[in-house]
């Protein structure tokens, strides 16, 4: 689903976010935007490189653009995971067993996103059940959608699970894009894709008819082409939700996220450098030295922290997710309406057998099984408090505190690797922190920091639980001040010449 820049009418910067259209062009109207996204979508999605971002589109978007015009959101095209329910259109995970289910109501963040003025342009493919059926699979692959391409190289991954709606803003499909993520999820598609990500603390966006894996990590977010368009995109899908306990906090720390992104100042800010966490590949490396050289330019304290996480929140966290996998989508699927849909996790596993040929040839479901036995209600609890402390108050909470820092950075994962549906995932070089963000759910940015070998790399900044607009202001300063070029997506296969 990808390719050439047939039948668009502006350049796909223009299209992307929100710069200017060409000198002397009249501004589009936000119809006349969702009309081009839907035939960008038909010239590079569906044909030319296919890059299979998008899984289905609603035809309507030009009109309810057209409607919403005078909206905070002004009728801004977004594409939708397909995990998250719109009432137009399917929401499958990504699975045949869910071909079917079209439940015909909105998530409560995406009926904000609609009160706001935003448009749901269609659904986005995705890494089938958000990545969490098998440890051995191929991010961006579903059965229903196929395997996502990256747009700056076509044969390399978009990285998982929030895959289509990472590669979709990266080639100028939509205005933004609405990930989730559970460990990973919006940040390493945004880094790979050279977009910006924004994973939110736990409990600001409503979890409520989105496809689930885990109470405690579980969130959705933006995903746009800077951060002052994904903190629009946040004030649009924020807010408490009765049905969902975490976000009874959301009305009180709702804010308007963009405000002071213009002029956001880095002067004098310590920020915490995590130097293991950068890893071990050498252009990963200068690129992180220069995205430093940016920051004490900005007037930003660098401070070195020597820190590696205990082991045990990695095993810890496991035994959660599988623990919550299985209860969150029992009750899930109970929920559904329509006949022939699946119930229980177990109806699943067992779908999944019975359709091996087209849903078990890459990989297989062995977290799926291992979920089905994952009972022990007292190891769960036991496993939660645990991953939570050593990710929380004795991770990033500790490490804000003793450094003295207002946040931490790291390189949020290396460059996108070669697609290999045979062998997996090629995840190398022992980047990142996002794992303490995510186990924490403490909020999470990624902002394009340059490119390795022509292939994007993001910059993370971590903050402490709901310091999510300290955060985005922090990103908004150093997208300002970074000095690395940023190449527009080739729709290429890559090749070691330029």
């Amino acid at each position: 689903m990808r390719h050439l820049l047939l039948a668009f009418a502006l350049p796909l910067a223009a299209c992307a976010g929100t710069a200017p259209p060409p000198t002397g062009a009249a501004p589009a109207s936000a119809s006349d935007q969702a009309a081009s996204y839907l035939r960008r979508i038909a010239a590079i999605d569906d044909d030319g490189p296919k890059l299979n971002a998008v899984i289905a589109v609603n035809p309507r978007a030009p009109a309810e653009a057209a409607a919403a015009a005078r909206l905070p959101l002004a009728g801004r095209a977004v594409l939708v995971k397909d995990n998250i329910e719109t009432r137009e259109l399917p929401t499958t995970a990504g699975s045949l067993a869910l071909a079917a289910n079209a439940p015909g109501r909105d998530a409560p963040l995406v009926a904000r996103m609609r009160a706001a003025g935003g448009v749901v342009l269609g659904k986005a493919n995705l890494s089938e059940w958000a990545n969490i059926r098998s440890d051995n699979s191929t991010s961006g692959w579903s059965a229903v959608g196929g395997l996502v391409r990256n747009p700056h190289a076509i044969d390399r991954n978009a990285c998982g699970s929030s895959s289509g709606s990472g590669a979709a803003v990266a080639a100028g499909l939509a205005w933004a894009a609405i990930g989730t993520e559970t460990d990973g999820s919006i940040t390493c598609p945004a880094s790979v894709n050279g977009v910006v990500g924004f994973k939110p603390t736990v409990g600001m966006v409503s979890r409520t008819h989105v496809v689930p894996i885990s109470a405690a990590q579980d969130t959705a977010g933006p995903m746009a082409m800077s951060v002052a368009d994904a903190a629009l995109l946040l004030g649009a899908i924020a807010g408490s939700d009765p049905a969902d306990r975490a976000t009874t906090g959301a009305d009180a720390r709702r804010t308007d996220f963009t405000a002071g992104l213009a002029d956001a100042s880095l002067a004098g800010v310590r920020i915490g450098v995590l130097r293991r966490q950068v890893g071990s590949r050498p252009g990963v490396t200068r690129l992180f030295e220069q995205a430093l050289a940016d920051l004490r330019a900005a007037g930003a304290v660098p401070v070195e922290i020597a820190f590696q996480p205990d082991a045990a929140m990695y095993r810890d966290e496991l035994t959660v997710l599988l623990y919550e996998l299985r209860t969150g989508m029992d009750a899930y699927l109970a929920s559904l309406r329509g006949a022939g849909l699946p119930r229980t996790l177990a109806d699943i596993v067992a779908f999944n057998k019975a359709n091996a040929p087209s849903e078990l040839r890459w990989f297989g479901q062995e977290l799926f099984e291992r979920a089905l036995t994952a009972t022990d209600a007292a190891a769960y609890r036991k496993a939660l408090a645990d991953s939570r402390r050593l990710a929380g108050p004795e991770g990033i909470d500790r490490l804000l505190r003793e450094h003295r820092v207002a946040f931490v950075v790291a390189p949020t994962t290396g460059p996108a690797w070669a697609s290999d549906l045979v062998n997996g995932d090629n995840f190398a070089g022992g980047i990142g922190a996002g794992s303490l963000a995510a186990i924490a759910g403490y909020p999470h940015l990624t902002v394009p920091m340059g490119q390795v070998e022509r292939l994007p790399v993001g910059l993370s900044f971590i903050g402490a639980r709901w310091a999510d607009h300290a955060v985005l202001k922090a990103g908004a300063a150093y997208e300002r001040a970074r000095t690395a070029p940023l190449a527009p997506p080739s729709l290429d296969r890559w090749s070691p010449t330029p």
